[in-house]
């Protein structure tokens, strides 16, 4: 099995952070936070169509519908870039919606989902249909660790046929989340080693003390460990390997984000480091489509599956 990105992967990939660059660079992103803080809003109407436009929540759907025609492996590369850009809004959901709720896949709809455990929904207010729901739900805001993740309570009737389309769509939902997760932690570093590089102490930068190396070292081998696990299940498809890779890669974000504020200090815990940003997304997203307890749980019931079988089978 070969899990080395293709050129045409490699050459997608790249066209994404061109893109992501060019229109969701540091200074929209920081003005994207005082949006939010105004209007409670997130989601760029117009930068959602320009990702429709080009291909981000059709690039699963068979050419013949209108779609890009490519798979799981494409899709994580391409989520990948938009968690290293910190690109806000429900990008998962509304991928996942392509082909089912009208306008998900041009960018003309914004779709949420009931991915959080409980009754908090993300972006209730600026979307246009929740996946799996017929309608909108009324939900009261509540305030989110998050400042471009606007979190709205739900009350809902229990519905079978609603929580059977959910679980559905979880595994790759967790696995798509996974992506995001791994582009953050891979920004963090970028981040940290950038700052360690370029801040002096004592007559020399910082990265050439111990303690600061060891820590960014720990960061890169925390994300590299979680992108082979997020390819790996992008090209396996299978259930446990979606779930592992979502939870190494929460925990790679998580932490890295944290090491990263370590590595800038003080100036870490400013409002004008954007280390904060990445820890706070990271936070919401180890909570969306499959928490760290439940991946643990499909985790364990295959590794139990798996010594059933062992027992049964003949030796």
């Amino acid at each position: 099995m070969d899990f080395q990105p293709t050129q045409d992967q490699r050459d997608l990939r790249a066209g994404v952070r061109d893109l992501l660059e060019g229109r969701y660079g540091r200074e929209e992103l920081r003005a994207s936070v005082d949006r939010a803080a105004r209007t409670g809003r997130s989601v760029d109407r117009s930068l959602w169509r320009e990702l429709g436009a080009a291909g981000f929540f059709a690039l699963r759907l068979p050419e013949k519908e209108g779609g890009v025609g490519l798979g799981l492996p494409e899709a994580v590369l391409v989520f990948e870039e938009a968690g290293r850009a910190l690109l806000p809004g429900p990008l998962v959901a509304t991928h996942l919606a392509a082909g089912a709720v009208a306008g998900a896949a041009e960018g003309e709809a914004v779709v949420t989902a009931l991915d959080l455990d409980g009754a908090l929904v993300a972006h209730l207010g600026e979307s246009d249909a929740v996946l799996g729901l017929p309608g909108l739900p009324a939900g009261e805001p509540v305030r989110s660790a998050d400042p471009l993740t606007p979190l709205a309570r739900v009350s809902l009737p229990r519905d079978p046929r609603a929580d059977a389309a959910r679980a559905g769509f979880r595994d790759e939902g967790a696995l798509l989340t996974a992506a995001l997760q791994l582009g953050s932690a891979l920004r963090t570093v970028e981040l940290a080693v950038r700052y360690a590089g370029e801040r002096e102490q004592f007559g020399q930068p910082i990265g050439g003390f111990q303690a600061v190396k060891h820590l960014c070292a720990q960061m890169l081998v925390r994300a590299e460990v979680a992108r082979t696990a997020v390819y790996a299940a992008a090209v396996t498809g299978d259930a446990g390997e979606a779930a592992a890779a979502k939870l190494l890669a929460d925990a790679a974000a998580v932490r890295n984000a944290r090491d990263c504020l370590q590595v800038h200090g003080g100036m870490g815990f400013t409002w004008e480091a954007d280390v904060h940003l990445h820890l706070k997304r990271a936070w919401v997203r180890a909570e969306q489509w499959r928490t760290a307890a439940q991946a643990e749980e499909v985790l364990a019931a295959e590794l139990l599956a798996e010594a059933l079988l062992a027992e049964a089978t003949p030796g």
